[in-house]
């Protein structure tokens, strides 16, 4: 036991000399350099939210001929009903009036698109049938992920490329990376005034909704060794 123990502290020993020995990059010349980057790209997958609502008292079956109605429409449009069309809340609401008690009843969906073209098919379906509480919810990207790491090695590729410009400007070369953080990532969010919609032309042309693209940017901070 006791020749364990001191082999086990020989050991240790070893290594911290090995890594005292060693230099740290602190120690090195190097020239530190921040990379930025962005990249822009088109959301196909657009979240439209509509409210249907009855009053209890006056029409018990607005809200299921209201759905039926919206389901088709949507159907008809060549949307996955099971797939894209989700509930997202169910609820009622008791108003007091000076005359009567209603109970306000609603029922909120989330339809998702994937095209512009189609959310501007959708809203004008949605105003055949009467349907007018209808919204943009959000817009995402199927491929943000994807779209995220690429921002990510352009931003250290630009820091990589300042980093030789600038030495050699001074004659001398940028060497390996000593030191590499990501500081910061950021997305442009959806914004309602982003969104414009076009009437329908005099051929008949449906409605077509312009989004702005999306934004995904990123920060990389790195320490280069100078050569």
């Amino acid at each position: 036991m006791k020749q364990i123990l001191t082999a086990l502290a020989f050991f240790f020993s070893l290594t911290a000399f090995a890594q005292m020995g060693e230099k740290n990059f602190i120690d090195k010349n190097y020239i530190e350099v921040t990379g930025k980057a962005e990249m822009e790209f088109t959301p196909d997958k657009i979240f439209i939210q509509v409210l249907l609502t009855e009053k209890d008292s006056k029409n018990k079956n607005a809200i299921p001929e209201q759905e039926r109605q919206m389901l088709q429409k949507l159907q008809s449009l060549g949307i996955d009903i099971k797939k894209d069309v989700m509930i997202k809340d169910l609820a009622s609401n008791l108003k007091t009036g000076f005359l009567s008690k209603d109970v306000l009843l609603s029922k909120q969906y989330q339809v998702m698109v994937r095209d512009g073209k189609t959310a501007g098919l959708v809203f004008l379906a949605l105003e055949e049938i009467g349907i007018s509480n209808a919204s943009i919810e959000k817009l995402e990207s199927s491929r943000i992920e994807e779209y995220r790491q690429e921002v990510k090695i352009k931003a250290i590729k630009a820091a990589k490329d300042k980093a030789a410009l600038l030495c050699e400007s001074i004659g001398q070369k940028a060497g390996k990376a000593l030191y590499i953080q990501e500081q910061q990532i950021f997305e442009r969010p959806y914004a309602m005034a982003n969104v414009m919609m076009k009437q329908a032309d005099a051929a008949g042309g449906a409605a077509d909704l312009n989004f702005e693209n999306l934004k995904v940017e990123a920060t990389v901070m790195v320490r280069f060794e100078i050569l």
